[in-house]
């Protein structure tokens, strides 16, 4: 299954599948270390303002929009802080 990044819970983890944009926008997060087959972790999608997320052992803030345009596929989903 693969769904956009926003829709993961808190202290999940995904690999990254596709990243739909413009070039600019997919060579910036590439830059950034968001690239197809990239191991991530959510640490904050619930309530308002940006996904906080762990990837490459770099702590990201990302707006919601960006969010929505990052697939990737689930690997497990934890329900709490482990």
């Amino acid at each position: 299954m693969i769904i956009p990044l926003i829709y993961l819970p808190d202290y999940s983890t995904a690999v990254i599948v596709d990243i739909k944009g413009g070039r600019g926008f997919v060579r910036r997060l590439y830059e950034m270390g968001l690239t197809p087959g990239t191991r991530i972790r959510i640490l904050k999608s619930s309530g308002p303002g940006p996904l906080l997320i762990e990837v490459r052992g770099s702590r990201i803030a990302l707006g919601r929009g960006i969010g929505m345009k990052i697939f990737v596929r689930p690997d497990y989903i934890t329900p709490s802080n482990p």
